[in-house]
């Protein structure tokens, strides 16, 4: 805990954003610094509430109301370590995660809740700017290999533990660069890539070897993997995108969130965008279909991209202002929650369908056509609120609904399951010997801070199946070698 009576004593206050004027015209971070005196008084509004909820929100588990306390007596480096001891990478939950645990934090039952994400982003930074993050390569290495496939959260927290470990870690990554997702699927404005890539350099230097442009299933042969390493973490993601099955969703100008945004984080990256491939918001009337994080990236970039309009449509109706009665503390509470993309500009509306689509003569989106509903899980249409919008650029940013099955996973065999995951028993392995799960792909589209968690659990399970050195074939005879490869 904090200072025993500073939830009394003082109010949550968050890091001030850039004026709205300056960030559209950049790509840089939207939030200023935080002085430390603040910091530390956030850090003492953290009460002494005997059971620390913000915990089990957090699927880290993260010892928060300890590095609280650190923070509020100044004990920095301590704090890094206790925020190091069940969090690879908070540099990144610190930014982009929406904090699960803020909504179960004690505090918030009848007031604001503690500053968790703000303080923990300020002591990994902490913690970097004052040299204390270095590499922690194994003393003993173990002579098994591991293969991770996907460098998101999930791949890279399962890497950098069975490293640790002592296991050889090769990642396999199918895009150009490491950090899928986190790379390619979340702006600058909320993550830039310099800092991921201080992370991968300790993370190279503790031994993790990266491989990228090497699509397992396409370049990479699974066979190959199968039979090289002693086991494999499948950690691809989610990435088949939900569709729009409406007339006219064919049309030109019309494009998934996903095709969208590594646009421009590679352009960010000094990357040449092919002129026939290219998408921009520039000059545009820009509808973004979706209204969840993904759309509000996508807002987000269109505004830096200074289009002519931007709108963003949600089916469901609009949250309420404050937690909803349904989801009560410590749930995660369903209400209205607006990013800094929508404090920039656009418009958002509610229990809005899309019908169709029309277009001009050469096949290029002109109008979208869409209808108010009603409430889910219906949505039934109400008459007379039919309405068409002038559209030059449309994004569908309707979220996942689950790994892309051609390629790796039908090669594999492993059994899915109802929702077309990879499933898994209860330690992760999938129905393949030495082949396991994490992340979005085993469990659906979910948040960084699960991604993590997936990661390290994952890698706590991959361990102790490596670790098996024998076992009982029957009662009374000798014990002998698991079988720790994989491959037949």
């Amino acid at each position: 805990m904090g200072k025993e009576t500073g939830f009394l004593e003082y109010e949550r206050e968050l890091a001030p954003r850039r004026p709205v004027t300056q960030r559209v015209n950049d790509w840089f971070e939207i939030y200023l610094d935080f002085p430390e005196p603040k910091l530390r008084t956030q850090g003492a509004r953290c009460m002494d509430c005997g059971v620390p909820f913000c915990q089990t929100g957090c699927p880290v588990n993260n010892l928060i109301p300890d590095w609280n306390d650190l923070v509020y007596h100044g004990h920095w480096k301590e704090a890094v370590r206790q925020l190091h001891a069940t969090n690879n990478f908070p540099e990144f939950t610190g930014r982009i995660c929406p904090a699960p645990c803020e909504a179960s934090c004690v505090l918030g039952i009848n007031q604001p809740p503690v500053t968790i994400k703000q303080i923990e982003k300020n002591i990994i930074e902490r913690g970097f700017h004052e040299g204390w993050i270095h590499p922690e390569p194994p003393k003993i290495r173990t002579g098994k290999k591991v293969a991770i496939v996907g460098s998101g959260p999930a791949g890279l927290a399962a890497a950098q533990q069975l490293c640790r470990a002592g296991h050889s870690v090769v990642v396999y990554e199918k895009a150009d660069r490491i950090g899928g997702l986190l790379r390619y699927g979340i702006p600058e404005f909320k993550l830039e890539k310099e800092i991921i890539d201080r992370r991968l350099e300790q993370m190279s230097a503790e031994g993790v070897k990266f491989v990228t442009g090497a699509e397992v299933g396409k370049n990479v042969s699974v066979e190959d993997l199968r039979g090289e390493f002693d086991a494999i973490v499948l950690a691809g993601g989610a990435e088949h995108p939900r569709d729009l099955n409406v007339p006219g969703r064919e049309l030109k100008g019309i494009h998934y969130a996903m095709e969208f945004l590594p646009q421009q984080n590679r352009r960010c990256l000094g990357d040449a965008i092919e002129p026939e491939t290219e998408i921009l918001a520039t000059g545009k009337r820009v509808v973004i279909i979706g209204g969840g994080d993904t759309g509000a990236d996508c807002l987000g970039t269109c505004h830096r991209q200074k289009p002519l309009s931007a709108h963003q449509f949600e089916i469901m109706p609009k949250p309420p202002e404050e937690r909803s009665p349904l989801t009560p503390w410590p749930l995660w509470p369903m209400q209205l929650r607006s990013e800094g993309a929508h404090e920039e500009g656009g418009v958002r509306d509610w229990s809005i369908a899309t019908t169709k689509f029309t277009s001009t003569p050469d096949g290029r989106v002109q109008q979208l056509h869409a209808v108010r509903v009603g409430p889910a899980p219906k949505f039934e249409p109400i008459s007379g609120t039919e309405f068409v919008m002038e559209a030059d650029l449309v994004l569908i940013a309707m979220g996942f609904v689950g790994p892309v099955r051609n390629g790796m996973i039908e090669q594999l065999g492993v059994r899915l399951d109802p929702r077309g995951n990879v499933a898994t028993d209860q330690n992760h392995m999938s129905s393949l010997p030495g082949v396991f799960a994490a992340g979005d792909m085993r469990r659906g589209q979910s948040l960084i801070v699960w991604a993590i968690a997936e990661g390290r659990k994952t890698a706590a399970s991959v361990d102790a199946y490596l670790k098996e050195e024998a076992v009982r074939i029957a009662p009374g005879e000798m014990r002998s070698e698991a079988p720790l490869r994989t491959a037949p």
